[in-house]
């Protein structure tokens, strides 16, 4: 499945704002995603196995709130950091 990234994390990709991923949860496909671009679900998901708060990250359109979120084949998913100013 496509994996699209916000421009913070494609430094883990080597600038690759799209990479394919595989995993029926969205747990399963952050753990392919670390398995070929070591480091990139410490940036996504905190120590107690959450999706970090400055993190939205959405199974076609729709928000994932846990790691458990099923994906079927041809979903494609959006990683997406919080901006914020002042």
């Amino acid at each position: 499945m496509k994996v699209h990234l916000s421009t913070h994390v494609r430094h883990y990709t080597h600038g690759a704002a799209t990479v394919e991923a595989s995993g029926g949860t969205l747990e399963a496909v952050l753990l392919d995603l670390d398995r070929q671009f070591p480091g990139i679900k410490f940036r996504l998901i905190d120590e107690q196995d959450g999706i970090r708060k400055h993190m939205n990250i959405f199974i076609n359109n729709d928000k994932a709130r846990e790691l458990k979120a099923a994906i079927s084949p041809g979903d494609e998913v959006h990683i997406l950091g919080a901006l914020s100013g002042g």
